[in-house]
């Protein structure tokens, strides 16, 4: 196993963890009702992509 030789310093750590930040999920209007679903989701009104899927 491998035994770290050097303390990193606050700045390489800082470098690494850049990219551990959150983004907002992608959020689309339905046609049909104007509610906020996600993409390629069914909406909560049952259509999809402009069609009726349930009722």
């Amino acid at each position: 196993m491998a035994v770290q030789q050097r303390r990193n310093s606050k700045t390489r750590k800082a470098k690494r963890r850049t990219h551990y930040k959150l983004t907002a999920p992608t959020i689309a209007k339905c046609k049909e009702c104007g509610d906020f679903v996600r993409p390629h989701r069914m909406c909560e009104c049952g259509y999809y992509n402009g069609k009726q899927i349930t009722e």
